[in-house]
């Protein structure tokens, strides 16, 4: 097996952003910071509720605009869809459905939920884990993907 794209440091940095945006969201709003459920509450809206849940997103997309822009990682500009785009509406739909079910997305339950030692978080993350883990070897080995 060959790693490609091996980046700790990038990594190390991302995911200590991403843990302390989180960590500052549950104690300034008190607040999961679960991405599904952010944008959720954008899509039905909550009283009171909608500025920080925009300006969370916008910092998302924002952000990944700033990591390509720095040229940190210049592999990221080459990056295509392999499927084409009604393929990815479905999926992105299916996800959705998805995050509804399991009351929660991988960014809340596998982030936030665990970092509170959630039992349902983590039976939530075995199961990403799992489907993940079986997805890939349905895709490579059975349908040679």
């Amino acid at each position: 097996m060959e790693i490609i794209n091996f980046t700790p440091v990038s990594a190390f940095i991302g995911g200590s952003l991403i843990g302390l945006s989180a960590a500052l969201l549950l104690f300034a709003k008190g607040r999961i910071a679960g991405v599904s459920g952010i944008a959720g509450g954008v899509i039905v809206p909550e009283k009171g509720d909608m500025d920080w849940r925009i300006v969370f997103l916008v910092g998302l997309v924002i952000g990944g605009l700033i990591y390509q822009w720095t040229g940190i990682n210049p592999g990221v500009a080459h990056i295509q869809p392999v499927v084409d785009t009604p393929v990815l509406i479905i999926a992105g739909l299916l996800v959705g459905i998805g995050t509804t079910i399991g009351t929660g997305c991988t960014s809340g339950h596998g982030i936030c939920g665990l970092a509170r030692r959630s039992g349902r978080s983590l039976v939530a993350v075995v199961s990403f884990m799992a489907s993940g883990f079986v997805t890939v070897f349905v895709v490579r080995h059975l349908f040679g993907g």
